[in-house]
C-alpha cells in the first residue's frame, strides 16, 4: 500500500473513531505540505461519514457524535475550498440556482456540504438550508430563491419518506414543472427516486454536479 494510501486510510479511521484533534492534524498535513488533492481529502472525508452515519444508524452513535463529525469536516472543508478555487478558479457567470437540504427528520450533512462545496466551484449559486428542514420551509425557501434545481439530501431509510411528501408539497404549490429535483445520500437508488418522485438521484458530488450542468445546459 502506498504512503498516500496508509493515510487515506488513518484519515477515515481516526475521523470515524471521533479522533478529532489527529485528524484534523493529517488532514492540514496532507492538504498544505504534501499538497493532496482537496477534492480527493474530502472525499475520503465522505467515507468516513459513512461510517459514522452507520454507527448512528446502528445505536453505536448518537446526536453529539454526528455534530462532532460535522464540526470536523467543517474544519477540513475551511482549509480545502479555497485550495480547490485556487486549483480551478471560480466561474464568473452562475450557471443556475440550487437550494439543497437534508429532508426533516434526518440530521446529516456530511454528503451535503461536499455537494454545497463542488457545486458551488463549478459556477452555481447555491443556497443550503440546513438538515431536518421542514416540508413548509422548503416551500417557503423555493418561493424566495427561485432555484432551477432543489436537491434534497437524506441519510437515514426514514428520509425516502420525507422526500416523497416534500417532493409532493412542492408539486401541491404549483412549482414541480419549473424546477429540477434531484436527491442523494445513504440507500439511495432508483428505486428511491421512482418512490420519492425525483427527477434524478446522484451517488455522490460529481453525480450531482453533472445532473446540474446537464439541466442548465439544456435550459
Amino acid at each position: 500500500m502506498s504512503e498516500r494510501a496508509e493515510q487515506e486510510k488513518q484519515l477515515i479511521e481516526w475521523l470515524s473513531d471521533m479522533r478529532e484533534d489527529e485528524a484534523i492534524a493529517l488532514a492540514n498535513r496532507m492538504l498544505l505540505e504534501e499538497k493532496a488533492n482537496p477534492l480527493r481529502v474530502l472525499e475520503v472525508c465522505r467515507m468516513a461519514m459513512d461510517i459514522v452515519g452507520q454507527r448512528f444508524s446502528q445505536g453505536e452513535y448518537f446526536l453529539p457524535e454526528l455534530v462532532l463529525a460535522g464540526e470536523m469536516l467543517e474544519k477540513i472543508g475551511a482549509v480545502a475550498k479555497p485550495l480547490i478555487r485556487h486549483s480551478d478558479g471560480p466561474a464568473q457567470r452562475k450557471l443556475a440556482r440550487v437550494l439543497i437540504g437534508t429532508v426533516h427528520g434526518d440530521l446529516h450533512d456530511i454528503g451535503k456540504n461536499i455537494v454545497t462545496f463542488m457545486l458551488d466551484i463549478n459556477g452555481f449559486e447555491v443556497k443550503d438550508i440546513g438538515v431536518d428542514v421542514p416540508v413548509q420551509t422548503f416551500l417557503e425557501e423555493i418561493s424566495g430563491f427561485q432555484p432551477d434545481v432543489v436537491g434534497l439530501s437524506g441519510f437515514l431509510t426514514l428520509a425516502f419518506d420525507s422526500m416523497k411528501e416534500t417532493i409532493g408539497a412542492i408539486e401541491a404549490a404549483g412549482a414541480r414543472e419549473r424546477l429540477k429535483i434531484m436527491i442523494g445520500g445513504g440507500q439511495i437508488d432508483e428505486t428511491v427516486r421512482a418512490y420519492a418522485g425525483a427527477d434524478a438521484f446522484g451517488r455522490n458530488a460529481v453525480d450531482a454536479v453533472s445532473l446540474c450542468k446537464n439541466w442548465a445546459a439544456a435550459a
